[in-house]
Order: C-alpha cells, then structure tokens, then sequence
C-alpha cells in the first residue's frame, strides 16, 4: 500500500470513528431493563452538569414513547407522553405554559416504548392515596416484572403539589440546594390528570432522588399544566404497570 493509498484509508477510518462518536454524542442512552437512561440527576447537582447532554429529536422511535426528566440548565420540565414532547416553563409572571416542541436537550432523563399491549391496567385501591403509597404498591405487585420500567396512572387528584425547574441563567450548581434554588411550586385541586411514572430499585440518585424509587411528572387532562409530581391526593384512579 503506497502512501496516498494509506492517507485515504487513515482518512476514512477519521470519518467512520468521528461518525460512530457523534451518533454516541447525539443519544448516550444506556439500556437499563425496559428502559433507557442518559447520564444521572447526581452529576447535575454535585457536578453542576446543566448542560444538554442529548438532544431529544435524536430518539427515532416514537411510538409509545414516554420519558421524563429536565430541560437543560433547569430552565423546566419535560414530560414525553405516547410520543409527544410535552415542554412546561415558567413565564416572567410566574404562569405556567406548556408547549409541545421535541427539539430540547436534556442533562439527563430517563425514557421507555411501551405500547398499550405492554401495560395491563388496575383499578387503584381506595387506601392508595400519597406518593409512597403509590411506591409500596408497585414494588410490591410487581417483584416478578423486569424492572426499571415506565408506568401510567390517570383520573382524579384531589389536590397535588408540583414544581417547575426555572433557575436563572448564569447560575452555577454544586449541590442539591442550589439545584433546587430555582424551583417553582404550583399546586392543583381537583383535576383529571395523566401521571408518567418511572419505577427502579437501582437508579437512586440517576434518575430518581436518593430517598425514592420513584420519578413521576404529572399533567393536566387539558395538557396547560406539567410539572415534576411533589406530592399528591389520589381520589379515583387507574394505574398501568407493565405485564411482564
């Protein structure tokens, strides 16, 4: 092999890595049971990693896609529903507005396809009715499924409390406090709503905080409110946990 012969071959393995690089950098998702998760919830509030780590619009298959996690820099919150990117941000009165746009980078999130033959739908007991009665109610129906896993809950809430990521730009974070300095709290009352959950053993501190299995953003019927879920009053309820 003559000189120019190795210089085109060098050149195009150049092209073939810098390519494969690319496509890792567009969408550094790792598989995770049925789930996918890109980087981790730790490394934006001790490392201060707020920049986008993945641009949403590279996650090809839509079809009963959800997934849920912050815009970049914690400037809000993004809830994926049955394909659709779901945006909520805080305006400068302090009002919610929710958009639906899949060109969004996120510093880390949590993501799963799951078709409507994948759940299998249970009428929630009376008695579950907080956040961590949700919680001990999946972990325990669900010790022989394949966890992580995405699930779904829909009806009523009586009232809930959830905040929208809007810190300032500039700010640098180091720890959970200062992450959390740009929270906005907002509470509902007696809505229809669609709860996307995100249920692991294993992820504390990835895609849940560290005292919790669970990551859940919650959704007005009318889809004009989204927020991560805080905590919340259940009255009648669905809930859709994966069959296997």
């Amino acid at each position: 092999m003559n000189k120019l012969d190795l210089s085109i071959y060098f050149l195009i393995l150049g092209l073939i890595s810098s390519a494969s690089l690319s496509a890792q950098t567009q969408n550094p998702a790792i598989k995770a049971g049925n789930v996918l998760v890109m980087g981790a919830m730790r490394n934006v509030m001790w490392k201060g990693e707020l920049f986008g780590k993945m641009n949403l619009d590279t996650i090809s298959n839509r079809e009963g896609l959800y997934g849920v996690g912050p815009l970049e820099y914690l400037r809000g919150e993004i809830l994926i529903v049955d394909g659709v990117n779901y945006i909520s941000t805080v305006d400068e009165k302090g009002d919610v507005s929710v958009v639906v746009n899949s060109d969004v980078k996120v510093p880390f999130f949590v993501y799963a396809n799951a078709i409507e033959s994948d759940f299998v739908e249970l009428e929630l007991p009376s008695k579950i009715r907080s956040i961590s009665d949700i919680e001990a109610f999946i972990d325990d129906a669900t010790t022989d499924r394949v966890r992580p896993f995405v699930f779904k809950l829909h009806g009523t809430v009586s009232k809930a409390n959830y905040h929208i990521q809007n810190l300032p730009l500039g700010t640098s974070v180091s720890n959970p406090d200062e992450a959390h300095s740009g929270q906005v709290k907002f509470e509902l009352h007696d809505e229809e709503v669609d709860i996307i959950g995100f249920f692991s053993t294993e992820h504390q501190a990835v895609f849940t905080h560290h005292d919790t299995f669970l990551h859940m953003h919650i959704i007005t019927e009318d889809r004009t409110k989204m927020g991560h879920l805080d905590a919340v009053k259940l009255e009648n309820m669905t809930i859709s946990l994966p069959k296997n």
